[in-house]
């Protein structure tokens, strides 16, 4: 993730977080689609579709996503809280060489996001 966040900058980087549980065991890269990559991303649908379909399947779970800002803050930001479904997700964010991971739901950062304490190397 953070090789991918530093060959994208200025735009921001982003992916998908899979595993089982509370394991991530992998993460994809995806291209980011949105319209101003330098400050939103938006997965590319076919690769999350994609992971979706393998996930029901028998294949990993999608536990969330993971995005960088270019900008150097690893918090969530007020767009990131406008876009993220209340659904219990993990939002991995990079920044400023920081990595934090947070929980999408109903309340938090934004009325959004809860931090959550995960190990990422």
């Amino acid at each position: 993730m953070k090789k991918a966040s530093m060959a994208a900058a200025p735009r921001e980087a982003c992916g998908l977080l899979l595993g089982a549980g509370r394991e991530i065991e992998r993460f994809t890269e995806c291209a980011n689609v949105s319209e101003v990559p330098e400050i939103r991303f938006e997965i590319e649908p076919a690769a999350l579709f994609a992971a979706l379909r393998a996930e029901r399947a028998g294949g990993p779970a999608v536990l969330g996503y993971w995005h960088s800002h270019p900008s150097g803050d690893a918090t969530p930001s007020r767009t990131d809280a406008a876009m993220a479904a209340p659904d219990g997700k993990l939002w991995v964010i990079l920044g400023g060489g920081a990595v934090t991971c947070w929980r999408a739901g109903a309340a938090g950062l934004w009325g959004r996001f809860a931090a959550e304490a995960w190990t990422i190397v």
